[in-house]
């Protein structure tokens, strides 16, 4: 499928597969829109960034009203904005467990919510929601931010079935661990080039998006091959 023209919307574009993701787009020909609270870093005509707080159901329905008084539909929508926590469950603050539960799922499903009804109307689109390895298996941790994806994974699932008849893709997508700065939060692990890269994830998500129409890819998981750099 060509992406000429196609309408996406992308949370969280500041940086990371977010970014990758817009820059992939944009080259595509695709008209994005961004929301987050800190804009896509790079000036492109084709691009458009509304500050929004994606844990905010108002502020995302704002949003979505601007971009349809822009647009007449949605082509893709990419579920991105996440971050996570690390720290055993009895050290875990509970601040830090209801952003990681509003940002991981709440932001998903507010998206996801206002985007189908203009899907539906369309006959086409396509959903990816961006999820991780550790929704695939519990972790030691990072047990808040695991069940977070478990959601995203179980959101997925149930959607996929629910829209494939309205001709609606969802493409759930498990990268194992990414170079960006996810790891911020992190006192052990560092970002490093054995990691996978941002613009090679953006670059399977692109390559979902232009498939045939009958050819639905439900979920990629993707892993750094030697994730800790050659042995020896």
């Amino acid at each position: 499928m060509n992406l000429n023209n196609k309408i996406a919307i992308i949370t969280g574009v500041s940086k990371g597969i977010g970014e990758a993701l817009c820059t992939q787009l944009l080259a595509d020909g695709a008209l994005v829109f961004g929301l987050g609270r800190n804009n896509y870093p790079h000036s492109h005509t084709n691009f458009t960034f509304i500050p929004t707080d994606v844990r905010n159901y108002s502020e995302v329905e704002a949003a979505f009203a601007i971009i349809l008084s822009k647009v007449s539909k949605i082509d893709i929508l990419i579920n991105n904005a996440g971050l996570g926590y690390f720290a055993n469950v009895e050290d875990l603050p509970i601040t830090q467990w209801h952003e990681m539960m509003e940002t991981n799922i709440d932001a998903m499903f507010y998206c996801t919510k206002l985007t189908v009804p203009k899907m539906k109307a369309n006959g086409i689109g396509h959903i990816i929601n961006i999820a991780s390895t550790a929704g695939l298996e519990g972790m030691p941790m990072v047990s808040g931010y695991c069940a977070t994806k478990w959601a995203v994974k179980g959101f997925s699932e149930s959607l996929w079935r629910e829209l494939r008849e309205f001709k609606i893709k969802v493409t759930c997508v498990y990268p194992g661990s990414v170079k960006t700065d996810f790891f911020r939060n992190s006192p052990n692990i560092k970002p490093h080039d054995y990691m996978l890269m941002p613009t090679d994830i953006a670059d399977m998500i692109v390559y979902a998006l232009k498939t045939p129409d009958n050819f639905h890819q439900v979920n990629l998981e993707v892993r750094p091959l030697q994730p800790k750099g050659p042995k020896g």
